[in-house]
């Protein structure tokens, strides 16, 4: 039985990006259901909609928008969770475990800020619960996951504002995978990827006006099944 796909979406623009990742999911990515988690774009049909208050920051959303959707009876037990910005480039027989290598060299990546003191904190807590050298799962890519092994680590991590919950969730229950760069394509300019990608990932920026985001809109230029059709 192919697994569901949860996406938490924001509240707000009409998000250009989630269209042609779910036109690339339709394509290319073995799959059940969609749901929609938090707000669901005038444009978007055929998916299933789980209504969120977005009240917190960006990660106390996120966060809610998962343990929501593991809460929900309807979504099936095993899920792919992506982001909207997830582009599945290549068609696969199913999704594989991916990581990105070991946190300790993921945190080289990061100057500052929220996230990096988040990634920071999941790696103590995963520490002290055992795990002294976790693996960074945060790639731009669906993970599949369980509901109950996510709520366990949800709860786990209750006390952290921005909680690194795939990587939480992956080691925790020993999820293994692959490891691959992350796939996350910033800038405008040609580089970083090459047409033999499997998977893609984007800015809003580099989605809208870069090198990336034409060779997206090219590969999916048909309507795919989740939207409604353009005059």
């Amino acid at each position: 039985m192919d697994l569901d796909i949860v996406v938490p979406v924001r509240e707000g623009a009409a998000n250009e990006q989630l269209r042609f990742a779910l036109r690339s999911w339709a394509a290319h990515l073995p799959h059940g259901r969609v749901w929609v988690v938090g707000h669901r774009p005038a444009w978007a049909v055929g998916v299933q909609h789980i209504p969120t208050r977005q009240r917190g920051t960006k990660y106390e959303n996120t966060t809610l928008a998962v343990r929501t959707a593991c809460e929900h009876a309807a979504v099936s037990s095993r899920f792919l969770l992506a982001n909207d910005d997830m582009f599945v480039m290549k068609p696969l027989v199913e999704m594989p475990v991916l990581h990105r290598g070991p946190v300790r060299n993921v945190e080289t990546y990061y100057a500052a800020g929220d996230y990096l003191r988040g990634m920071r904190e999941t790696r103590d807590l995963l520490a002290d619960l055992g795990h002294p050298d976790p693996l960074s799962y945060e790639l731009h890519v669906p993970m599949p996951l369980d509901k109950a092994g996510m709520l366990d680590a949800l709860d786990v991590a209750r006390h952290l504002d921005v909680v690194h919950k795939r990587t939480l969730y992956g080691n925790l229950t020993q999820l293994g995978g692959a490891e691959i760069r992350d796939v996350k394509i910033m800038r405008r300019s040609p580089g970083g990827y090459t047409e033999d990608d499997v998977f893609l990932s984007t800015m809003p920026d580099s989605f809208a006006a870069g090198h990336v985001g034409a060779y997206i809109r090219r590969t999916f230029a048909e309507p795919g099944p989740y939207e409604t059709r353009r005059a």
